[in-house]
């Protein structure tokens, strides 16, 4: 059942092609990956990740026996098409992806990770928000980008790869121009990130956790780690460090981020040398401070050892080390933590 309504910029029906490409024209926007491709290889793309969605699905590691082809619904609770909850012009992303005219963020409903401490954990756990065909899909892209946004961020995409992919010729005919940020958990399939090689320009991955016992705690997988570290080398391979135009956006690359969560300055530490010592120290980091007590954290007793804020000496900690490290700090991760409360 999908519930609730999604936040749109406007819904005017299909969007005009020649205004999408006169907006692109105007603006002077780099060229995507995805021009090069075309629109016959993106159609072949997408007929290959449809086949992902059954008899079993395999679009993300956890392997649902379910047929999402016929609509079939797995833990992420998405079918054959996917749900958005929201779309709109962001500006609390990273600078480089927010600009002055805002990352063209969609919310994708549903999610194949149970996070107990998710900020967004009402669109994760349930699935709310607009149903949406491939054409809908592409016109929700191409009305972004006529906003004005720098680029399109596709938010929790990695339940539903063959769906977004099944939308890329549309938007590709409509006129779309800018380029792709991939969003994720970083908890994706090897094969759904093969088929968007060439397709996204700038991955941004969230490393969560560096143990299998934590990632079984607080992420319900155990196999969380591995992944995540497979991925995320995948994507680097893909796209390389990231690259910012003459005016500090992010055009290409790899942007990833860590949420530092209070008590497990180890979890950083560790995912932090393994980007350091993996990657190499070019890697663009967003060390993230905006922890809070939300989910299931405190609730009925759960999780207590997580249910405080974030303390401004852990947040330092965790800094001094990516310092350390040598690591490319996003400009917000050196000023962020002076909001943060000092232990008394």
């Amino acid at each position: 059942m999908v519930s609730g309504t999604t936040r749109t910029p406007h819904r005017s029906g299909a969007w005009p092609r020649a205004c999408a490409r006169r907006y692109s024209d105007r603006v002077g926007a780099p060229s995507p990956s995805y021009l090069g491709l075309g629109p016959v290889e993106l159609r072949r793309r997408a007929e290959q990740a449809l086949e992902l969605l059954g008899p079993g699905c395999q679009v993300c590691p956890r392997f649902c026996k379910v047929d999402r082809r016929a609509d079939g619904r797995g833990l992420c609770g998405i079918g054959r098409h996917p749900v958005v909850a929201s779309a709109f012009p962001h500006f609390g992303e990273e600078d480089c992806l927010r600009g002055w005219r805002g990352s063209g963020t969609i919310f994708f409903s549903g999610c194949n990770l149970r996070c107990v401490f998710y900020q967004n954990w009402d669109i994760s756990w349930h699935v709310r928000g607009e149903e949406m065909s491939a054409p809908r899909l592409a016109e929700l892209m191409l009305e972004l980008q006529a906003i004005g946004c720098h680029n399109l961020n596709w938010v929790t995409p990695e339940h539903v790869v063959p769906e977004i992919l099944e939308a890329m010729p549309h938007a590709l005919a409509g006129g779309l121009r800018l380029p792709i940020v991939y969003n994720t958990s970083a908890y994706d399939s090897l094969d759904s990130l093969r088929l968007l090689e060439g397709v996204v320009d700038i991955y941004m991955p969230d490393f969560k956790l560096w143990t299998r016992e934590r990632a079984r705690r607080y992420l319900k997988r155990a196999d969380y780690p591995d992944v995540a570290k497979e991925t995320i080398r995948e994507m680097h391979r893909q796209v390389g460090d990231l690259v910012l135009d003459e005016h500090g956006l992010a055009r290409r690359g790899l942007l990833l981020r860590h949420l530092v969560m209070p008590g497990l300055l180890d979890e950083t530490e560790a995912i932090l040398r393994w980007v350091a010592e993996e990657l190499g120290p070019g890697t663009y980091v967003n060390l993230m401070s905006q922890y809070h007590v939300s989910g299931r954290a405190g609730r009925d007793g759960e999780y207590l050892e997580i249910a405080r804020g974030l303390r401004r000496q852990e947040y330092e900690q965790a800094l001094a080390v990516a310092e350390e490290l040598g690591l490319r700090l996003d400009a917000r991760s050196r000023s962020e933590g002076w909001a943060l409360a000092r232990a008394s």
